[in-house]
């Protein structure tokens, strides 16, 4: 129960991070100049969290026998 706890906890810190680059993103792209470049790192930034969020919450789901 402690290492699901722990997970949901990664989850819930990596969910907040996802939202707040989300709010970055957003801010500078309506900022000018519009530096594409530090976007683009921030999306792919986003993307890798979005990944580590789909993997902790396929180990929290347990496996069904079907």
């Amino acid at each position: 129960m402690n290492d699901q706890h722990a997970l949901k906890e990664k989850l819930a810190t990596l969910r907040t991070e996802h939202r707040d680059l989300d709010d970055v993103i957003q801010r500078l792209a309506a900022q000018l100049p519009i530096d594409q470049l530090q976007i683009q790192r921030l999306k792919k930034r986003k993307l890798l969290l979005k990944d580590m969020i789909a993997r902790l919450e396929s180990q929290l789901v347990p496996d069904i026998i079907a």
